[in-house]
Order: structure tokens, then C-alpha cells, then sequence
């Protein structure tokens, strides 16, 4: 479904990403590791055409390299952004409701406002309180519901557990099994592996700019050698 080929990333002059080569097929979780500064967040950019890229880069087949960021969101890739960029003064509502492509695509898609209030209560309580006085914990939660409200086929997800509470990690590996089984397939950038190996059908690790792994999460686990180099502190 997604696929990306020998691809290179800059900014400006520095050369970030150095020949990344991986896939992600139909409802698959890829949980995509390594240290700050590996390349994740790059990757994800670069998908999205918010980075200058050079390489291969197809999505259902067709070659979305160098295409707007709009368009590739329009072809049904979410993007959940590490700083989450919720519209602070709007409530969570209308929040969600900006997630949604249109009149067309919203008869069609797989999720609702129901949907997304069953998965995260706590924002059904808050549904019109302004988004800038949620926790952080209830932000992320309104920015994962308002990719899905767009009715993506893959969700890029750039660190969703960052800073939060445990309890509220639980909920985001449920919120991420849920997209699984509705056929939705998932990007995680993430550092906590714990998580990651708990729901991911495959793991991939980075370092320098480049895939140095690629398997399976139990994989991962007996291949002490790589985690010790790439992702141990």
C-alpha cells in the first residue's frame, strides 16, 4: 500500500534521510523506532511532502513524491504531528468536525462522532469546551480522533504517547488495535517499546538516517545487539 524506495530527505543543504527502503501493507501496525535524531520524524514528513524528498515514494501505486501535503491527505493518509496542533479556541467538537473531508466522503467513511466518543469518553464530556484548556492526555486524544474523522487508510502517528499518564498509554494502544480491526493501517514513530512491541505486527528501527532493522517485535526482542546500538539510552 505505502511504499518507499531508496529515499532521501534534506533540509536545505543537510542530508537527513539516506536511501530509506520499507513498506506498510492493509491493516498493518509498523512501529517505526530509534533515537532522537534517527530520522523518524523526517520519515513521516517526508511521506507527507512537508520536506524536500528524493527517491521512491507510492501510495496505492501511484507516485505521490514532490505531490502537496493536502493532496497526499486527500489519498487517505493521516498524520497525527508530534506537537499535535489542535485549534486551541475552537471546541473539541468543531475540532473534530474540521477533520472531515466533506459531505461525499462523510456518508461513506467508517467513523463518527459516536465513534470517536465511545473510544475517548472523556472528550463526549468535553465536547464543548475549547480545545486549549484540555490536558495534554485529552489533546492528544482530540488529535487522533480528528485524523480518523477524515477517514484515512493509514494513520502516521509521531510519538501519541509523549508526556502522558500510563493510564492514558493504555488508551492509545486500544485506540490503535480499534484501527486495526476496522482495516486502518498505522505509521508508529515511537520510543517507548514497550507499547510498540505490544501491538505492532513489525518493527523497524533507525539510526543515522537509515533502516537498520526490519522484522518482527519478537525479532526485535532476541536481537539484543540492536537494540543495545540504536535504541538503549
Amino acid at each position: 500500500m505505502l511504499k518507499l524506495q531508496d529515499l532521501h530527505a534534506y533540509y536545505g543543504k543537510s542530508h537527513v534521510l539516506h536511501g530509506v527502503s520499507f513498506g506498510v501493507q492493509p491493516g498493518e501496525i509498523v512501529a517505526l523506532l530509534g533515537r532522537n535524531g534517527s530520522g523518524r520524524s523526517t520519515t513521516a514528513k517526508a511521506i507527507m511532502g512537508l520536506v524536500h524528498a528524493e527517491g521512491g515514494l507510492h501510495w496505492k501505486g501511484q507516485d505521490i513524491l514532490r505531490r502537496k501535503a493536502y493532496e497526499i491527505a486527500h489519498l487517505g493518509i493521516g498524520y497525527v504531528p508530534e506537537n499535535r496542533e489542535i485549534f486551541p479556541k475552537l471546541t473539541v467538537h468543531q475540532n473534530l468536525l474540521l477533520g472531515q473531508k466533506g459531505k461525499a466522503a462523510v456518508k461513506s467513511s467508517r467513523w463518527s462522532f459516536d465513534d470517536m466518543y465511545a473510544m475517548f469518553p472523556r472528550l463526549k464530556e468535553r465536547q464543548h469546551n475549547e480545545a486549549g484548556v484540555l490536558s495534554g492526555g485529552e489533546q492528544q486524544m482530540l488529535t487522533l480522533c480528528r485524523t480518523l474523522m477524515g477517514d484515512p487508510d493509514l494513520i502516521i502517528i509521531d510519538e501519541p504517547t509523549e508526556g502522558l499518564a500510563p493510564k492514558i498509554v493504555e488508551l492509545v494502544g486500544e485506540y490503535l488495535k480499534r484501527l486495526k480491526d476496522r482495516g486502518v493501517s498505522v505509521l508508529l514513530i515511537e520510543q517507548k517499546l514497550t507499547i510498540a512491541m505490544q501491538i505492532s505486527d513489525r518493527a523497524l528501527v533507525m539510526g543515522h538516517g537509515s533502516i537498520v532493522f526490519d522484522g518482527t517485535p519478537d525479532g526485535l526482542r532476541a536481537d539484543a545487539a540492536t537494540r543495545k546500538e540504536w535504541l538503549e539510552v
